[in-house]
């Protein structure tokens, strides 16, 4: 198999955005190429066009490499349900929940054998496969049995680069650490070495990168610079926490409320590109303030993340809010949470069968949780009783286990095309419930939500920002500017060289 791994000396050195970034830089000198990732895990993911689920970072490296996502490219998600649990998503559809403990116990073997057929089915319809690691390739308590990092180069047969994230502090010890953990034939895997999220000026690490070839003997295929504000889809909340943090000046203030459990939080990025907007976590009520909107966004675990809620106090502040005339949405979890009530009759949401609670009570409608997952790319338009211009297509994915009833005729959000009506529309769009990920990546619909709120604050209305087009762009942008600061030659050279011994 003729291919490359990005493996790191940590979790979030930046192994999904060197991904995405090489995916495009194959895919533009004329290479078929496909990312690869064995075991993602993750609540941030993606809906394949056969309504199959992969892992967020998957999906987009795809687009990057021009290409239809498929289940092969990650054939094992993990989705945190609790501290210990996860469900296990195998080849794109839910198969079970188990504890770490249960995981590496009872799934080794299913899993080792998922991913040679994955990598076998690739390497039959690409050319290339960049694949990504996880965490580090030396937690010693995990190698025996892991399935992310040297086992799958292995399986692969591929080199490894290493990147190590200097941003954070202690990179030289970072990568020689990890050298000397590895075992001596996964050392010898290694062919280059990248380091990540550089400020500054370059000619004051030239004495670094010398002494670190002369140290290890591996060459340091480049130094690349910290890209900032990269609107790439992020993996993990944490990355979304970093661009939070540069967004909290504009003149609309949304809250986001902080779940547990947050899943697919890619639906918020696209307030990024609106200068207008600041946008903010929201974990403690004393945290809450005045803000013009609320967000209430997707959970792994509708039920404790309602019960965080709660106990902190934010389920006044967000019904007080909306008796203030404040707008709120909620997405999918989101959706339930804003209900009257939630059942979980499959106990597929708490493991609890029948186990029911009370929701905010904002929308007049309950959910009840059956035991099969819906997983769907969802195309509509606004239902006729919203008012709205419903020519405009609005289009998304579904990821839920529960299904929302309302009691009311009349009030809902959108108009599918496979018949059906979806979500909640109330007080003229002040309260908003949906199933639709990624619903604020429709731009008209996007304008006009912020739109609705500037009205309300006697602001200027603002023409929509179109960020659909901007993102393939960006993908060629972090791309060039990657390639800069990278010996692209050498890397194509190291991948050639070992596809020929």
């Amino acid at each position: 198999m003729k291919g490359v791994m990005i493996q790191g000396t940590a979790s979030d050195v930046g192994k999904s955005l060197i991904v995405t970034a090489l995916c495009r830089m194959f895919a533009n000198d004329g290479i078929s190429v496909v990312p690869f990732k064995s075991q993602n895990m993750s609540n941030n993911s993606y809906v394949t066009k056969d309504g199959k689920e992969i892992g967020r970072a998957q999906g987009i490296q795809a687009e990057a490499a021009k290409i239809e996502a498929t289940v092969w490219m990650n054939p094992i998600l993990l989705k945190p349900r609790s501290n210990q649990d996860s469900e296990i998503v195998y080849l794109g559809k839910s198969l079970k929940t188990l504890s770490g403990k249960g995981y590496r116990d009872t799934f080794y073997e299913k899993g080792l054998d998922v991913i040679k057929k994955s990598l076998e089915q690739l390497s039959s319809e690409y050319e290339l496969v960049v694949i990504e690691g996880a965490g580090s390739p030396v937690e010693i308590n995990l190698k025996d049995r892991e399935l992310v990092n040297m086992k799958v180069a292995e399986l692969a047969d591929v080199p490894v680069v290493l990147v190590a994230d200097i941003d954070r502090g202690g990179v030289f010890a970072s990568i020689i650490g990890t050298l000397e953990l590895l075992e001596p034939e996964e050392r010898q895997r290694v062919a280059g070495v990248i380091i990540n999220k550089f400020r500054g000026d370059i000619s004051l690490f030239e004495d670094g990168i010398h002494w670190l070839e002369k140290k290890t003997d591996i060459p340091v295929l480049g130094v690349l610079p910290y890209v900032e504000n990269h609107m790439i889809d992020g993996e993990d909340s944490l990355s979304l926490n970093n661009q939070f943090s540069m967004r909290q000046k504009g003149n609309l203030d949304i809250a986001v409320i902080q779940l547990p459990f947050i899943s697919n939080y890619s639906d918020l990025e696209p307030f990024l590109y609106e200068e207008d907007v600041s946008i903010r976590w929201v974990k403690q009520a004393s945290e809450f303030g005045n803000p013009d909107a609320v967000i209430i966004p997707g959970t792994k675990s509708t039920m404790n993340d309602l019960k965080a809620i709660t106990d902190r106090k934010l389920d006044f502040l967000i019904q007080n809010h909306i008796e203030n005339g404040g707008y709120v949405v909620g997405i999918c979890g989101g959706y339930q949470i804003l209900g009257e009530e939630i059942i979980d009759e499959a106990g597929s949401d708490t493991g609890i069968v029948n186990n029911s609670v009370k929701g905010l009570g904002c929308i007049p409608g309950r959910t009840i949780f059956y035991e099969e997952k819906e997983t769907i790319r969802a195309v509509g338009v606004y239902h006729e009783n919203t008012g709205l211009f419903a020519n405009d297509k609005v289009e998304g994915y579904e990821i839920h286990l529960g299904k929302t009833v309302l009691h009311q005729q009349g009030c809902s959000f959108l108009s599918l095309e496979n018949g059906k009506e979806e979500g909640y529309f109330g007080r003229n769009g002040q309260i908003i419930g949906t199933y639709l990920h990624h619903l604020f990546h429709n731009d008209q619909w996007r304008n006009h939500w912020l739109n609705m709120i500037r009205k309300s604050k006697g602001l200027n209305r603002k023409e929509p920002i179109y960020i659909s087009n901007y993102k393939d762009k960006r993908y060629d942008e972090i791309a060039n500017q990657m390639k800069e600061h990278l010996n692209f030659e050498l890397l194509n050279d190291i991948i050639s060289n070992w596809c020929s011994k």
